[in-house]
């Protein structure tokens, strides 16, 4: 590899840093000012088209938390006996992906997102809206509520990768989770976090603090030559 820059050798650094922490240092917390930059990170991300079609619930109440434990077996520690991320992570988010109600190209959710958000005038918004049909209609066939909430998700690990990335930067470890059930997760959500299942579904979970340990094992992955080809 030729010589590295400083800011190529600190983003280098910082992915070297990362890894899926399991169980975080309880009594450190991240302070406000670097949570909010992690969260810029996921707010200013891209999306397709702008849409921006997830929402991010962070859970700081204990009480909360618990209420996600039975069913989170990828958060709740049960693999290595510990209280997990739920029960030791400075910050604990849910993100949620939009479904059809507000992704489907003729939504009202998204006329508004596109004059008040956006700001857009109008002949633009009536190209957009031609654009985005076709895209979802017969470019990628994205159709009905699974299709469209499955394609929103993908949007939202968009955001979620940069806020990692971000926490990596300052030295703030985290890890993605997809390890719950997902209809006991959705009845959860609307029961105690007013959370409407025909308008938002889970889409991931991720923990944000500092590792309570070093890593167990050295990051392992494909050589750059398997994973990129040249044309």
């Amino acid at each position: 590899m030729s010589e590295q820059t400083p800011i190529q050798q600190q983003i280098i650094d910082a992915f070297n840093f990362r890894h899926a922490c399991k169980v975080f240092d309880p009594e450190r917390k991240i302070p406000g000012d670097q949570f909010e930059t992690i969260l810029e990170a996921g707010r200013l991300s891209p999306s397709s088209f702008g849409f921006e079609p997830w929402q991010i619930l962070v859970i700081q109440s204990p009480e909360k938390r618990e209420l996600l434990r039975e069913f989170s077996w990828g958060a709740n520690g049960a693999f290595n006996g510990s209280a997990g991320q739920l029960g030791t992570a400075s910050h604990f988010m849910i993100m949620l992906a939009h479904t059809d109600s507000t992704m489907n190209h003729n939504s009202e959710y998204l006329q508004q997102h596109l004059r008040e958000v956006k700001q857009l005038p109008e002949e633009i918004i009536a190209f957009i809206n031609q654009a985005y049909k076709k895209f979802q209609t017969h470019d990628f066939g994205i159709k009905g509520k699974r299709q469209i909430t499955d394609w929103a998700a993908r949007q939202a690990y968009i955001a979620l990768g940069n806020m990692m990335t971000a926490a990596a930067l300052l030295e703030i470890d985290s890890c993605p989770i997809e390890g719950f059930e997902m209809a006991k997760m959705t009845d959860v959500l609307q029961q105690h976090f007013d959370i409407d299942p025909e308008r938002y579904q889970p889409a991931v979970m991720a923990a944000f603090g500092y590792r309570a340990g070093e890593p167990g094992f050295d990051k392992t992955r494909r050589r750059a030559d398997q994973v990129v080809q040249w044309f």
